[in-house]
């Protein structure tokens, strides 16, 4: 009985899937009709759930990495009540619940948005971890388990390297990957690319992997119970699957196995879509519909999990009774609320580098912290990650007592791992690596705008005076191109990112609480490597005091008496090199200046008109100065305007040769002031 009912559930999301893409005339509907008894075993048999609560915070997670085969996950979530047929049939349209590509929507099943391949999975190892981690300090009773998808494609991203390893180094025993091995993807079969045995590959980084026929539901089940009893060795199943299951043609010929199948209508490739839902048990004139049989079926598996959920929910109050201060604790997690920081103890080296200011930062971040997990991609004593890691440990193979993780050299994993982290909820996570490698982890930072995740990114070496290293190390465009995210609005209406350039120790301090309270969106923090000159408290308030204001995104650090004859504008360590500059201007040419610093634009731009015209008053001229691309502060310099940035790679050399070299020097930068000045001032 159980078989027929997989194989009528099985059939009904293939119906499903190739009605979506049929009435949207857009979508994939080849792989989605391949791995549907998968799906619907694991629904149905092994993941916990509980129907009436999406987001109940001990459930299983399922992680979909092909976006692409997003109408395998909307039917499969119909059986469980969490999508309408309304809401099918709006597969890929305007405003829809359903569209192209999954978007994250807990409360209705969806734990990822996905679409780029390998990222999905990689997830899901970051949210296996939090898991772990959570369960060392609670105990088994809010154990479950993190299932995923990925596809032929998701394991030929180079992202499936760094994720295989690192699942595997740590012994993740509570994740399990089924690779949908139909060996088709989309403009060729897999073996024109590639020959690879995926078996040993796993089974070489620590996986226990079975392969199994991805169409046989007693070797499903017998995979996924094995899997559920692994205790030291994340588990692989490869189901061999085909491509375009059930598909036939006008005269009922198999159309299975085919390439056309799988990313465009099967009346486009083909196929006959109608011929196809009839062989399937479905109704061609009306395809969208749950067949009574499997509605009956999932009635019954519903009232199972809502059972399981209430005696699950009973383990935890127990628990509670037992454990009042651990479940205060475990409350206080899961409400994502930011534990009290005493940012005024952070104890500062004077004209420190910023890094080590935010090293200074983590170290009382691993005292006051509880629930965070920090990670490097084997840079912790040169981005200062190690300011946390003396006061804690790392993980270790079955080991998540502590809370650092050593991800290697990996920045691309590394951020995705930190986006499953914050997916899964319950902790904080940073990531660091230098300014230049966020280069290798912009995919994965694009997603967590979208997806508002509260990832922390480091990114420490911050200009062209990283120096020795050469141009390969010295980021130019990459503050640009955080600006422009910041620019970017997400879903929600907000800028996407905020990234935070601080010009001092004290200032460092301000952006971590300011990025430690940002929990609506990911934050990027980039610090420097060479020591920056302290700014001069210029009230009677402490610098400190003063550099609190950069929660508005920019304030002014030094004000003339009367009318400024120019505004200075800058962020991180050109704003003390305008200090000294105006130590020139206003000895030698007798200039009145203002300078303000502007950690964040796109944080300023919230600010009202008057406060953002009093930072930066547009009816005087205003001079940039950024060692990145001119566009980072072109905006901000408004009609009167000028700024003085970088235009070319950097060269190998000590950095303050470099600074001579390129002109970053008070006095150069106060010559070029005057001389914009002057010009300035012959046009009026």
């Amino acid at each position: 009985m159980e078989d027929k009912n997989t194989k009528r559930a099985a059939d009904n999301i293939r119906t499903l899937s190739v009605a979506m893409v049929e009435q949207a005339q857009s979508g994939h509907p080849g792989g989605a009709m391949g791995a549907a008894e998968f799906m619907h075993v694991l629904y149905s048999e092994f993941l916990n759930f509980d129907p009436d609560d999406m987001t109940w915070k001990n459930r299983d997670r399922f992680f979909l990495d092909p976006g692409h085969m997003s109408p395998l996950l909307y039917a499969t979530l119909s059986f469980t009540g969490a999508f309408s047929m309304d809401d099918i049939k709006q597969f890929r349209q305007w405003d829809s619940h359903t569209p192209g590509h999954p978007e994250l929507y807990p409360e209705r099943g969806i734990e990822n948005t996905s679409g780029p391949l390998g990222q999905g999975h990689t997830y899901a190892v970051g949210a296996a971890i939090a898991e772990k981690f959570l369960e060392a300090r609670f105990g088994e009773w809010m154990s479950h388990n993190i299932y995923t998808l990925v596809s032929d494609g998701g394991i030929q991203e180079e992202i499936s390297q760094g994720a295989g390893r690192l699942a595997g180094y740590l012994g993740l025993s509570n994740l399990v990957l089924f690779y949908d091995s139909n060996q088709i993807q989309l403009s060729t079969r897999t073996d024109v690319v590639t020959d690879e045995d995926t078996k040993k590959k796993y089974e070489a980084w620590g996986w226990r992997v079975k392969r199994i026929d991805g169409h046989d539901t007693q070797q499903i089940r017998e995979a996924l119970q094995e899997a559920k009893q692994e205790t030291e060795r994340p588990f692989l199943i490869i189901g061999d699957t085909v491509m375009g299951k059930g598909a036939v043609t006008e005269d009922g010929e198999s159309f299975e196995y085919q390439v056309a199948a799988h990313g465009q209508p099967l009346s486009s490739a083909g196929a006959s879509p109608e011929k196809t839902i009839e062989k399937l048990g479905g109704d061609p004139n009306n395809p969208f519909q749950i067949y009574s049989d499997v509605k009956e079926h999932y009635d019954k598996v519903l009232r199972e999990k809502r059972e399981m959920v209430a005696q699950k929910r009973k383990e935890e109050e127990k628990w509670r009774k037992n454990n009042p201060e651990l479940a205060k604790k475990w409350d206080a997690f899961m409400s994502g609320e930011v534990p009290s920081i005493d940012y005024s103890a952070v104890k500062l080296k004077a004209n420190d580098h910023t890094r080590g200011a935010s090293g200074n930062v983590l170290s009382q971040f691993a005292k006051d912290v509880e629930n965070i997990i920090v990670a490097t991609a084997d840079l912790s004593p040169s981005d200062k990650t190690a300011g946390f890691l003396k006061n804690d440990k790392p993980f270790e193979k079955g080991n998540f007592a502590g809370r650092f993780l050593q991800a290697g050299v990996s920045e691309l994993t590394m951020a995705a791992v930190s986006s499953g982290i914050a997916l899964h909820g319950g902790v904080f996570v940073i990531c660091g690596t230098f300014f230049v490698f966020s280069d290798y982890m912009k995919p994965v930072m694009r997603m967590a705008s979208l997806m508002e995740l509260p990832v922390k990114y480091i990114f420490s070496h911050d200009s062209f005076r990283v120096g020795e290293d050469g141009p390969t190390h010295q980021p130019v465009e990459q503050e640009a191109q955080l600006r422009l995210l910041e620019k970017l609005k997400n879903h929600s209406g907000q800028k996407s990112i905020l990234a935070l350039r601080p010009a001092d120790g004290n200032e460092t301090v301000v952006a971590w609480e300011m990025a430690m309270n940002n929990q609506k969106t990911p934050s990027a923090l980039i610090f420097s490597r060479q020591g920056v000159k302290d700014i001069p408290a210029y009230t009677e308030e402490s610098r400190y005091q003063e550099a609190v204001q950069a929660k508005k995104g920019g304030y002014i650090v030094k004000q003339p008496a009367g009318e400024p004859d120019v505004v200075l504008i800058a962020n991180g360590s050109e704003v003390s090199t305008l200090i000294e500059a105006t130590e020139t201007l206003e000895k030698e040419y007798n200039l009145k200046v203002q300078i303000s610093s502007v950690i964040s634009e796109g944080l300023f731009r919230e600010q009202d008109m008057e406060y953002q015209r009093k930072v930066i008053p547009w009816n005087y001229l205003t001079i940039g100065l950024t060692a990145g691309l001119y566009v980072s502060l072109a905006e901000l310099t408004g009609p009167n305007g000028f700024v003085f940035g970088f235009n070319s790679f950097g060269y190998s050399g000590n950095y303050k040769v470099l600074n001579e070299k390129f002109g970053y020097t008070g006095e150069n930068v106060a010559r070029m002031v005057k001389q914009v000045y002057d010009e300035f001032k012959s046009t009026q």
